[in-house]
């Protein structure tokens, strides 16, 4: 199988040493022929050796040439990535790539196209680095009906989230440290305000609940607002501070139709994960996803969420599968569904304002009698039950207050906030979290 990569920065290069060197490696990555290496600038040096002749800075002829069997796709951002991958379709030739952003903005345009040319789309790389969660979900659980994924699916979050717990240092100056050491972008907004996660739950919530999923409607919150001092008093209440990506179902299922009569749930925000929970414990840049089915239970996915070797890793994997079908003569629309990407209809997500969640807040009030009983009565108003309201500290003749919920809609508890802010005796609500 010829293959024409576009890209040679990091995950191009590190996709690049793997086929270059198939040693020991499975024998039909042997059987993977690098044919053509598209690149911006001839004269960059770069970390692995590519023969002159297979450089080019003509990307439209590596998509176009019929010698060339499948493209993988590394570049990154949305344009010309968009426009390639979809030549690349129209020339019948199979892709992979590893841009999820594409694929979260342009994936209906993108598998209706491969679905009417024949031809695969495969994005192991595009989710998760290295782990390989994506063919698990579209093959090895295909069988399970999937309840619930949710993971920590950012490393760069992660990363300050957990420097934040070490430390009890605050946001700012740990993600300037995050961005001194190469693990945070120069512009962060994507990684640290959630978007980036946002695109991959999308990702993996179309393919573990069959349908297509709108990014509009997945509701992203960042991790900005996090403070050393929600950190601090989440771990006294037995808690860490994650964001977590959320792709739950809900409703039931209708077995007479084999039809899911429910919607789902889409979000991403910082969150309070009990210390017990499986995600608690992942730190750093890594990344993790766990996965709720039936019959299954849980399962879950843990390992590096990026880097040359890691994405790389995924790249070819998706290739390998892809030699392997085109060795067999298949294709999507031949004895290989589980390659493709079959489903039509887009799915529906509930608002947020229906949501039903855990919360934790923390404000400042009068150090007053009677305070906290009004808080008390606010939230029964609204039929916000309290699991706990603590008055922490002191800030002069002002107290700080934690109050951790019993599960409520976001609707109901948002008005009941509302409420409290124009009390007199409420200085500030300075942080709004919600449980797991």
């Amino acid at each position: 199988m010829r293959v024409g990569l576009l890209g040679l920065g990091t995950v191009g290069s590190g996709t690049a040493k793997i086929l270059l060197d198939p040693a020991h490696r499975h024998p039909l990555v042997g059987q993977i022929e690098l044919a053509k290496v598209g690149v911006r600038s001839l004269d960059k040096p770069r970390s692995v050796a590519i023969e002159g002749d297979c450089l080019t800075t003509d990307l439209e002829s590596i998509v176009a040439d019929p010698t060339i069997d499948a493209v993988v796709e590394v570049m990154g951002g949305l344009e010309p990535a968009r426009s390639l991958i979809l030549k690349a379709i129209a020339h019948g030739k199979h892709v992979v790539t590893a841009n999820k952003a594409v694929i979260a903005r342009y994936g209906d345009e993108i598998f209706t196209a491969a679905n009417q040319a024949g031809v695969y789309v495969l994005l192991e790389a595009a989710v998760a680095g290295g782990i390989p969660v994506i063919q698990p979900l579209k093959q090895a659980l295909g069988v399970n009906r999937i309840h619930a994924v949710t993971g920590i699916i950012n490393g760069t979050t992660n990363y300050i989230l957990t420097r934040m717990q070490r430390e009890g240092g605050d946001f700012e100056p740990i993600l300037a440290d995050a961005q001194r050491l190469g693990y945070a972008e120069a512009d962060p907004s994507a990684d640290v305000d959630g978007l980036d996660a946002a695109d991959k739950i999308a990702i993996l919530a179309s393919l573990a609940f069959g349908g297509r999923i709108k990014l509009s409607e997945v509701y992203s919150e960042g991790i900005r607002q996090v403070t050393a001092a929600d950190i601090a008093y989440a771990e006294r209440l037995g808690f860490v501070i994650k964001l977590l990506a959320i792709a739950r179902r809900e409703g039931e299922f209708d077995e007479s139709s084999d039809e899911a009569l429910d919607q789902l749930q889409l979000r991403v925000h910082p969150t309070l994960v009990p210390v017990s929970h499986p995600l608690a414990s992942v730190n750093d840049v890594y990344n993790a996803i766990l996965i709720e089915g039936d019959p299954i239970g849980q399962v879950m996915f843990f390992g590096p969420g990026a880097g040359e070797g890691p994405t790389a890793s995924a790249v070819v994997s998706d290739l390998l599968n892809l030699a392997a079908n085109v060795r067999a003569g298949t294709t999507p629309q031949g004895t290989n569904p589980l390659l493709a990407c079959s489903h039509q209809h887009y799915c529906k997500v509930s608002p947020m304002a229906d949501i039903v969640s855990r919360f934790y807040v923390r404000l400042l009030a009068e150090d007053a009698p009677g305070v906290i009983g009004k808080l008390g009565t606010c939230f029964g108003r609204h039929q916000v039950s309290l699991e706990s309201i603590v008055q922490i500290g002191q800030h002069e003749t002002r107290a700080e207050i934690v109050i951790v919920s019993h599960e409520v809609t976001e609707a109901k508890f948002q008005t009941a906030l509302d409420e409290l802010r124009d009390y007199a005796e409420i200085h500030s609500v300075a942080s709004v979290l919600r449980v797991l």
